[in-house]
């Protein structure tokens, strides 16, 4: 779906964040980005988004079009004024869409992550999650070919996090969507991701292609495979930090 070609990426401010990137993305494929702050997770993803442009190397699309990409961002970012689904409409209304076209559209994004309920409702009145939920059904609502995820659920609690991975995972596999997911926690990447790009610190490269063989199921998260594959991503991040 996407080649990743030796790109590295300098700022003006002389900072390397990635030094000769390569890696393949495949249609359908769950992808985690793990690693430590710093790495250059987020400005990798920001370079497949198009948001930024790499200072060297390049980044390959067989086909790209509009709304090929969606974005969720740390923050939901909802417009506070809007409803629910006025807030997933946006994307939509911004390529020249009537409300009335993509009113189907949007409302079976808003089911997708379980808000089917609360389309009526503003930002103010959604707890953290539910605001997260809107985020990421209106980066649905284009049924992009490509999600990108940057640590969305970092800032919310433990019981909540697990929610949204558990029904994120389901929404995947799903729907097909190629995503890559940027995340600092072995315990997130390990249990959504079909594979893992393990990088290293500053200056960020890929340090390992690490495939999933954690079997699907209701107890995944309790599972020996699960188990075995947090301690494979834990002893490669060992070793690619410095001593």
């Amino acid at each position: 779906m996407i080649v990743v070609d030796g790109v590295s990426k300098r700022f003006p401010n002389g900072t390397l964040a990635l030094d000769q990137i390569s890696a393949r993305f495949q249609e359908g494929e769950f992808i985690a980005l793990l690693g430590p702050s710093g790495c250059g997770k987020s400005t990798l993803l920001r370079l497949l988004a198009g948001l930024e442009e790499p200072s060297s190397g390049q980044i390959m699309w067989p086909t790209k079009n509009v709304g090929d990409i969606g974005f969720v961002f740390q923050d939901a970012t909802l417009m506070p004024w809007m409803s629910a689904a006025e807030n997933v409409f946006l994307p939509l209304r911004l390529r020249g869409k009537s409300r009335a076209e993509t009113k189907p559209a949007v409302l079976a994004a808003l089911a997708q992550v379980g808000l089917a309920e609360f389309a009526d409702a503003k930002p103010a009145s959604l707890s953290g999650g539910m605001k997260m939920r809107v985020s990421i059904a209106r980066a649905l609502v284009s049924a992009p070919k490509l999600l990108l995820m940057d640590e969305p659920f970092a800032a919310l609690d433990e019981f909540t996090r697990f929610k949204l991975q558990a029904d994120l995972h389901e929404v995947w596999r799903r729907t097909g969507t190629t995503i890559v997911f940027v995340t600092h926690s072995i315990y997130e990447a390990a249990y959504l991701a079909s594979r893992v790009l393990v990088m290293s610190p500053r200056p960020g490269r890929v340090a390992a292609d690490i495939v999933s063989h954690v079997a699907e199921g209701p107890e995944r998260r309790t599972a020996a495979d699960y188990t075995a594959f947090v301690k494979q991503l834990s002893d490669t991040l060992r070793q690619v930090m410095p001593a």
